[in-house]
């Protein structure tokens, strides 16, 4: 997976293609016009990247080795309603289009197709894309700021970082039920879009914990509390902003 360094005010691009000539033009094409870049070359990794970054567009290509574009489309589209995708394939047959829009994608491109075509569609698609459907945009604690439609997490005197579209959503979520502790299974639906049913998993406790250590949560500080054999809850000295 190649990471091209995001210039500023840019968007970053997931490209999923599994010919390596094609992805490379592709993340050539859009590292020369000034976007941030990822690549992957199969479905189960494209989801996985995608749900753990942070990112504005999904390229995504139909004939894809492990999870095909559809079913990639499928799961980002239940975990994350208003992300950008644009299909890219090769399949031109009328049901496949009429599918991939039918199925949420944004726009669909046909191979061949010039760079110019491509990056015109990522732009159009970029803009007229819907925000993060949020009433909880700025989440304070202490010498902390998490914007959450940024997708920032600030502290005085240095550079921003990035969170990723999990900790957001977990940060959201806890925020949208501030006062009352979320069990792991209420987070792996409502975060992660899975049926918790039978699924056994430290998924969420290793996202908690790295999203702590982002924080610089501490005991004395905190931010997330951990309820003993309940879940988790946003510390009552978190300020919420709408």
């Amino acid at each position: 997976m190649i990471a091209a360094g995001k210039s500023m005010n840019r968007s970053t691009v997931l490209v999923v293609e599994d010919d390596p000539a094609i992805r490379r033009g592709l993340v050539d094409a859009l590292t020369y016009a000034g976007y941030g870049v990822l690549d992957c070359d199969n479905g189960r990794t494209a989801i996985e990247v995608a749900l753990d970054s942070t990112i504005d567009l999904v390229l995504l290509d139909v004939m894809l080795p492990q999870v095909d574009g559809f079913g990639v489309l499928k799961e980002l589209r239940r975990a994350m309603p208003t992300l950008p995708i644009i299909m890219v394939t090769a399949r031109g047959a009328e049901q496949d289009r009429v599918r991939g829009l039918g199925d949420g994608a944004d726009d669909y491109v046909v191979k061949p197709f010039s760079a110019k075509e491509l990056l015109a569609r990522v732009e159009a698609v970029l803009r007229r894309s819907p925000q993060r459907a949020s009433t909880v945009k700025t989440l304070r604690a202490g010498q902390r700021t998490m914007n959450l439609q940024r997708r920032e997490l600030c502290f005085p005197d240095a550079e921003p970082q990035q969170l990723t579209e999990r900790e957001v959503g977990i940060l959201h979520y806890l925020a949208a039920n501030r006062g009352r502790a979320i069990d792991r299974n209420e987070l792996l639906q409502h975060v992660w879009g899975l049926n918790p049913r039978g699924i056994q998993t430290r998924t969420v406790d290793m996202h908690i914990a790295r999203l702590r250590e982002k924080l610089q949560d501490t005991t004395a500080d905190p931010v997330i509390l951990t309820v003993r054999g309940k879940g988790y809850m946003l510390a009552d000295g978190v300020e919420v902003g709408e």
